[in-house]
């Protein structure tokens, strides 16, 4: 975005988006200014939210177990087998088999992601969901690992690779989701083998060293005017040839069997593996991420009774109006009632 484009009137929400977790260098003028980043704007953001969530974990750790603290610390992420109780695990699984449930798609090269929210509606058809959405040692863990109080977002993910569609998914480059910690969640609803597109992580890439920290100076130099449009936004990629310049790092395939908790600060260097065959992955997903400037390790959610199942719903309802009033296409299609395990419909 060209800063003599930009009214005057707008740049205030800009400046408000510097003290919170905007990270577009091309959607903000400020963010993406190079003289501001020569100066040191993004790297004292990052500097100082990994300040902050520092702060905020040594409340949020106090609820989870020294041995998945211990986990995080070393690899940035934790990996909990056999997470819920094998009957509840196995009604749900046979639910999300057989029940079609409304659901939103998105298409990223040769990768659909399936979003199916788990909102009061989806609640009252299988209450055992709610031992993953409310079971507090996985809410705790996924607090902690993230950095931020507060409740996460879940619903249920389906991942379908279909390789004969010769478009790279961008998902499969490594990159970090934002300039700070944040958290996401999957318990797999079934085996994940190496050839069925894993997660890859980057054990101990999420911590901020120094050489991390000139890293992130350098990108932000050049960032606005990237080619590649999620680096430009403020997601950015790293050639696996180069994480040697940052560390002694190696990625790593997430290989777990079918009842497997996995929760990942995703500052950390991670993507999805490319798939060599079509495959189809269904796994119960949470995502948390806020102000990563917040001093306080809670959220003022709890004081909105009836907010925090329907969190997701409100969020495609406003992007299908601002779809509506843009004329461009929603990011979430809308593909009607399916099963998880249902092919692509986009």
């Amino acid at each position: 975005m060209s800063q003599d484009t930009v009214p005057w009137w707008r740049y205030p929400a800009y400046a408000l988006g510097v003290f919170g977790s905007e990270k577009s260098f091309r959607n903000n003028p400020l963010l993406g200014n190079p003289r501001l980043n020569q100066l040191g704007l993004h790297r004292e953001r990052v500097r100082l939210a990994a300040a902050m969530t520092d702060y905020r974990r040594r409340f949020l750790g106090l609820s989870v177990s020294a041995e998945e603290r211990a986990a995080f610390e070393r690899d940035g992420f934790v990996i909990r087998e056999n997470a819920l109780p094998r009957d509840i695990f196995e009604r749900i699984r046979d639910f999300l088999k057989n029940e079609p449930l409304h659901a939103r798609e998105m298409r990223q090269g040769q990768t659909v992601t399936r979003m199916i929210p788990i909102n009061p509606g989806v609640l009252a058809k299988t209450p055992e969901i709610a031992h993953f959405s409310r079971e507090p040692s996985i809410t705790n863990l996924i607090r902690y690992v993230g950095g931020f109080g507060g409740d996460p977002i879940y619903f249920v993910q389906t991942i379908i690779a279909e390789p004969s569609i010769r478009k790279i998914d961008p998902q499969t480059a490594l990159h970090a989701d934002t300039f700070h910690s944040s958290s996401k969640a999957w318990l797999f609803l079934e085996d994940v083998g190496p050839d069925d597109g894993p997660f890859v992580f980057v054990p101990g890439s999420h911590k901020l060293t120094d050489k991390r920290l000139g890293w992130e100076y350098r990108q932000s130099l050049s960032a606005v005017g990237d080619k590649r449009s999620h680096h430009a936004a403020g997601s950015f990629r790293i050639m696996p040839e180069n994480l040697s310049e940052l560390g002694d790092f190696t990625p790593r395939k997430v290989v777990v069997p079918a009842n497997t908790l996995v929760v990942a600060d995703t500052y950390a260097f991670h993507s999805r593996a490319v798939s060599d065959r079509r495959t189809l992955r269904v796994e119960l997903h949470a995502y948390h991420r806020a102000n990563p400037f917040a001093p306080l390790p809670f959220s003022i959610l709890p004081l909105f009774p009836g907010l925090r199942d329907r969190r997701l719903d409100l969020f495609l309802s406003h992007a299908d109006r601002q779809a509506r009033r843009t004329g461009k296409p929603p990011v979430w299609s809308d593909v009607g009632a399916c099963t998880a395990y249902s092919e692509a419909h986009i």
